[in-house]
């Protein structure tokens, strides 16, 4: 799995003209599946996105996490982040997992997030979506899970 995580001062969803999310501070989240993900990947995300410490303490140090502060956030799936665009002009998304499994863990992802006592909104799988947000700091952290055992590093 691969997520780009920016630490944001609000958010929105839109499809169709219709508002489907948003938040005030907290995380936006783009969220793609993999060919091969699987749930020790959702676990790993998960796990890292709760409680990655990019949020300031009292000492202006980023040392706090969603957990610790309370925020909320916004995860919309994003299987262009397996485009490889290394030949050619026209990215290939060959290691984009196809859109039903994807759509499983994707949702399974935010239903864990969910579990976890965060507030989460979410994009519409698979529709053209217009993604606003106002970026705080900026921060933006890029995150994919480990290697599998025996996988190309």
């Amino acid at each position: 799995m691969k997520a780009v995580v920016q630490r944001v001062l609000e958010a929105s969803v839109t499809v169709d003209g219709q508002r489907v999310s948003e938040m005030g501070p907290g995380l936006l989240v783009l969220l793609g599946v993999g060919k091969g993900d699987t749930d020790a990947d959702l676990a790993w995300m998960v796990e890292k996105i709760a409680l990655l410490r990019i949020f300031e303490d009292a000492d202006e140090k980023m040392n706090l996490s969603l957990e610790d502060t309370s925020k909320q956030l916004i995860v919309v799936s994003q299987f262009t982040l397996y485009g490889d665009a290394r030949k050619g002009r026209r990215p290939s998304f060959i290691e984009a997992m196809e859109p039903v499994a994807a759509k499983a863990l994707y949702e399974r992802a935010c239903e864990a997030l969910r579990k976890r006592g965060l507030t989460v909104g979410t994009g519409i799988f698979g529709a053209d979506m217009k993604v606003a947000l106002v970026n705080d700091g900026p921060v933006t952290i890029l995150l994919e899970s480990p290697p599998k055992p025996g996988a190309p590093t």
